[in-house]
């Protein structure tokens, strides 16, 4: 079956530009469009996506407010965020409204195609270079009393080194590399850490494995 996406911009080029990259992946189709915030939670709730290509500046509610909406809601959408990277801020805020995964939107096509995929099957994109970046200072500008190093409960030792890897931005098949056990044995533990605590994502998971201490933000 297609991944299902809907595309939230309020450049109308920029969504064609998308539309046509993605009509050529038959794995994939666009079932929407929004050039609003308020729009795409709109058309989101109506459409039900799998996933959504959010814009983060747009007029009235923007793309950090919709994403929060989206992400709090019932349905099975993950939010997938365009950005420049203009302004770190605008990410953070992303990062803590619940999206999955960040683009930039002069990233090549296949990457781009590649990234829907990823979100769509319910894995999060934590790139070793920029997203890991952001995540770490986003968690480092948190207040001391919340950065305090405190104890990841119900978790096994095993699990504890997966979680301690999955903050350093290692990918299921390093982390199989690192341990010396099978990718489908790190998946697994991955898959239960995801359960024991709570998280929606793999974005979710690095942002505990920083405020717990298990790993430290670069400087």
């Amino acid at each position: 079956m297609s991944v299902r996406v809907v595309l939230a911009d309020d450049q109308p080029l920029v969504r064609s530009g998308l539309r046509v990259l993605i009509a050529d992946a038959p794995d994939l189709t666009v079932v929407g469009e929004a050039g609003t915030g308020a729009d795409a939670v709109r058309v989101v709730r109506d459409l039900q996506p799998d996933v959504v290509l959010m814009d983060i500046r747009m007029p009235g509610m923007d793309g950090i407010e919709a994403t929060r909406q989206i992400a709090a809601g019932s349905g099975p959408t993950r939010v997938l965020v365009l950005t420049t990277f203009d302004s770190d801020d605008h990410v953070y805020g992303a990062l803590r409204a619940g999206a999955s995964g960040f683009l930039v939107k002069d990233m090549a096509v296949d990457d781009i195609l590649a990234a829907i995929r990823v979100v769509a099957a319910g894995d999060a994109l934590i790139a070793p270079g920029v997203t890991r970046r952001l995540i770490a200072d986003f968690v480092k500008s948190r207040e001391s009393a919340v950065r305090s190093v405190r104890p990841v409960a119900g978790i096994t030792e095993r699990e504890r080194e997966v979680l301690t890897l999955i903050g350093r931005g290692r990918s299921n098949s390093e982390i199989a590399g690192e341990l010396f056990i099978t990718v489908a044995t790190a998946k697994s533990h991955v898959a239960r850490l995801l359960t024991k605590l709570a998280a929606r994502d793999r974005v979710q998971l690095v942002i505990i494995a920083y405020e717990t201490g298990l790993v430290t933000p670069p400087g």
